[in-house]
């Protein structure tokens, strides 16, 4: 079984999320299937079919949130010492070459990629040319609209 990165923050999220299915979508759910099994003919039941579809969901769901737990490879940044290469967890400031831009990422697992909090995933483009660079290197970035260039301009382990 291989083991699945997450940040602790990122593992926190998951495991807050999988209490809130736990705790308040799987009773809810369980509550309206019986609301409607109650209402009488389960064939043409719009509103018990909704409940199982959500039923099936929230424990496909639940199923894939424990399985990733349990197979976490749970990763605090600050306790990285990288020596100021770019790795898993490291967040990283770039200056876009062609424009001077500047963007800071941080170098998360596949679930916890969020491009609008910062947050790219180690299986992204730019993270696979970031990985093993330090600051002051340049990395080439593989995009749908060609290469681009990035200069590493620090490495945080925050």
């Amino acid at each position: 079984m291989s083991k699945i990165p997450l940040t602790i923050i990122g593992a926190e999220l998951m495991r807050q999320e999988l209490h809130q299915l736990k705790t308040v979508e799987r009773p809810w759910v369980i509550n309206a299937i019986a609301e409607a099994r109650a209402q009488g003919d389960l064939s043409e039941n719009a509103e018990y079919d909704a409940a199982k579809e959500r039923q099936s969901f929230v424990e496909g769901r639940i199923v894939e949130l424990e399985f990733k737990l349990g197979c976490a490879q749970i990763i605090d940044p600050k306790a990285l010492n990288a020596d100021g290469r770019c790795v898993f967890g490291s967040t990283v400031l770039l200056e876009d070459t062609k424009n001077g831009d500047m963007v800071t990422y941080q170098i998360v697992g596949d679930d916890e990629a969020n491009i609008k909090a910062r947050k790219i995933s180690i299986s992204s483009p730019i993270a696979r040319a970031l990985i093993g660079k330090y600051g002051g290197d340049i990395a080439e970035v593989q995009a749908p609209g060609g290469v681009r260039e990035y200069e590493i301009v620090e490495v945080q382990y925050i």
